[in-house]
């Protein structure tokens, strides 16, 4: 398997699907549940955004902030555009499968 997608230091923070958005789906989802098991943000940055908060908090923070956030964006509104999105630009940058 290759490795996962590099994490910008924002996630798109506009009100449609982006190759961004695509790629990162899995990284949504484990942002998601770690949240929803009520892991502290440090730990989900740590395990799920290969970051270091203790080398550098506010990066941490603020890249697991703007990536929670667009996770719970797509749950809420931006999946219905996964349903029209075009084929290309999904073989493109389509998520990668987790390993088991």
């Amino acid at each position: 398997m290759s490795n996962p997608p590099a994490i910008a230091d924002a996630a798109p923070d506009v009100d449609e699907l982006t190759p961004y958005d695509i790629s990162h789906l899995t990284t949504y989802l484990r942002l998601l549940d770690a949240d929803n098991e009520g892991a502290d943000w440090e730990e989900a940055a740590s395990v799920v955004l290969s970051l270091d908060p203790a080398a550098n908090e506010t990066r941490a923070q603020r890249t697991w902030v703007s990536h929670l956030a667009q996770a719970k964006w797509m749950v809420s509104e931006g999946y219905r555009l996964l349903f029209t999105v075009d084929q290309e630009l999904w073989e493109a940058h389509r998520p990668q499968r987790l390993s088991s």
